[in-house]
């Protein structure tokens, strides 16, 4: 075949399945009450070839009334849709308009049939657990053997009953089909149940019941009758073909492209004695206790949530579906209100906070769309987490790193500052503790350095001499700038997962002693912990992708840079 021949046959074939799905828009269509009533009327009755005017009849005595033309538009859309198709009866009637009324009569189809009745099955199924019917195992033993009894005894004198024989073959296909759709069934209900994370209270108690009783005793009657079912399949493969010669003895319908029952063709045979002996893969029965693990895994897995400590605790499902009532008893304005108290969706509002905003473009009638963005901490973007990370920066005291003595000029001042000292029967009552001796200290220690400063630059003001002003210095004097400079020269070099970062130590600190560093990585996801550092150096190990670097001058007080070098290494 040519590739442009395979290529129409590919388009019939995609157009064949879409005019199938075609059948199924009558239950979604805006319509799909009045559809189905009129589809539910077609199916009610064997050849049920009825004209517009009679389903309208047919309707009005089942409580739907609809008029001649609504039926007539409505069987109309049911034939584009593949529903229902043209009939052929000639009508008797009595006058011209009720001959052109009933000149089109409609029959359903046989797909329109099919599915028509197998919605109607699946509207009618209720939500809970479908019983297997694991009777039908045992019952398909027996008959199996009595096709093989029939086989056996069979003879050129005494030839097989091959209505009984068809009889019994249908049988078994029968009861494997019901109890496998049984089972998917059952399986797909427990499942729902156990993905429900609010499982909980007597809900619970009833699904671990029917987990623990009716799934043990589903795998026994399994483990029981499937391998007697297999043996029996062995034992009839050498009479297969007989078999199937003399169903095929009984008249069928001759069109090629009739559905067969099953059971009339090896393939079917070979299915069924597959899902017992697993000769495609995993066998059903294995299939089963695979998935009763699983479940009896997962209730298990519910009940230690239940019980744990660091679970939820309380179940919200009752809140939720007191929500879902309100909503579905309120009218579209308290709906809305509603949704809004409940989830917190108000209305946009940006509301401008005074001169401090950072773009005083952003009014109180800019959309949230359109301002200018808010930085969002990374531990809070990142993991949902408010709290500071790594370690807090001590407060250094001046006093102490001044190194007072009581031997010195200004300890004498010190004394000569204080206030007047309390009586022995105050000093009884109320002894001084290490922290109220600092505090004095570093009060008069200040007031000290203010008198000495204010003498210098008066003498220098009684000399002629230009003022100059005094500079702040760290604890071990190293003088503190208005702002300490950020770090130069910050690189990093990339070995392997391995990420090297250096800097170095700006101008106007070089040569002190007592300057530190802090770095912290800045990358999306990485942990922002602060790390110290002795040396203008940072390693970062098992970096395999990007990595990026702020690094930080810290001086002896504490005090550290106000803008940080930054840095990335892909």
């Amino acid at each position: 075949m040519s590739a442009g021949a395979d290529g129409v046959v590919a388009g019939d074939e995609e157009a064949g399945v879409t005019a199938r799905l075609d059948l199924f828009r009558y239950l979604t269509a805006d319509l799909g009450a009045e559809y189905r009533a009129i589809m539910t009327l077609f199916t009610s009755t064997l050849l049920a070839d009825l004209s517009a005017s009679e389903v309208s009849d047919g309707l009005a005595a089942r409580g739907t009334v609809l008029s001649v033309d609504d039926v007539t538009t409505r069987c109309e859309q049911l034939e584009r849709w593949g529903n229902l198709v043209r009939g052929i009866r000639d009508a008797r009637v009595a006058t011209v308009q009720d001959y052109v009324r009933s000149r089109a009569r409609y029959q359903a189809s046989k797909l329109g049939v099919r599915v028509h009745r197998e919605a109607e099955a699946l509207l009618a199924a209720g939500d809970g657990a479908r019983e297997v019917a694991r009777e039908l195992l045992g019952a398909t033993a027996e008959t199996l053997d009595r096709i093989v009894a029939r086989m056996t005894a069979a003879s050129d004198a005494r030839p097989v009953n091959a209505e009984a024989l068809s009889g019994d073959v249908t049988t078994v296909f029968n009861n494997q089909r019901l109890f496998s759709d049984s089972v998917r069934d059952f399986y797909a209900y427990v499942n729902t149940v156990l993905t429900r994370y609010d499982l909980a209270g007597e809900e619970y108690q009833q699904f671990k019941r029917l987990l623990l009783d009716y799934i043990d005793l589903l795998t026994a009657d399994v483990a029981r009758h499937a391998p007697v079912v297999a043996r029996r399949f062995a034992a009839l493969e050498p009479l297969l073909d007989d078999v199937l010669a003399a169903m095929a003895e009984l008249p069928t319908l001759a069109d090629g492209n009739a559905e067969r029952l099953p059971g009339r063709t090896r393939e079917d045979w070979e299915n069924v004695r597959g899902w017992y002996t697993g000769a495609d893969g995993r066998s059903g029965p294995e299939t089963l206790r695979l998935a009763a693990d699983q479940a009896l895994g997962q209730l298990l897995a519910n009940t230690k949530r239940m019980l744990a400590s660091a679970g939820t605790g309380v179940s919200r499902r009752g809140d939720l579906l007191k929500l879902a009532s309100w909503f579905d008893a309120a009218d579209p304005d308290q709906a809305h209100a509603l949704y809004a108290a409940a989830f917190g969706t108000y209305p946009a509002r940006h509301l401008l906070g005074g001169p401090e905003e950072p773009d005083p473009r952003d009014g109180a009638t800019t959309s949230w769309w359109a301002a200018t963005p808010v930085e969002v901490p990374m531990s809070l973007r990142e993991r949902g987490d408010r709290g500071a990370r790594g370690r807090t920066s001590s407060v250094p005291d001046p006093v102490a790193a001044g190194g007072w003595d009581e031997g010195t000029e200004g300890a004498t001042q010190l004394r000569g500052a204080r206030p007047a000292e309390p009586d022995a029967a105050q000093e009884e009552e109320r002894p001084a503790s290490p922290a109220r001796r600092r505090v004095m200290m570093a009060g008069a220690a200040l007031a000290v350095v203010l008198v000495a400063v204010g003498g210098v630059l008066g003498a220098g003001a009684l000399r002629g001499e230009p003022e100059v002003e005094p500079t702040a210095t760290a604890g071990n004097g190293i003088p503190i700038p208005e702002q300490v400079p950020s770090p130069v020269d910050l690189a990093g070099t990339r070995d392997g997962a391995t990420v090297t970062f250096t800097w170095g130590v700006p101008e106007e600190l070089e040569g002190e002693e007592g300057v530190t560093f802090t770095w912290q990585r800045t990358e999306p996801g990485a942990d922002p912990q602060v790390h110290p550092a002795e040396e203008p150096q940072a390693v970062v190990e098992e970096a395999p992708g990007q990595v990026c670097l702020s690094v930080k001058v810290r001086l002896p007080n504490g005090t550290t840079s106000s803008q940080a070098a930054q840095s990335c290494v892909p």
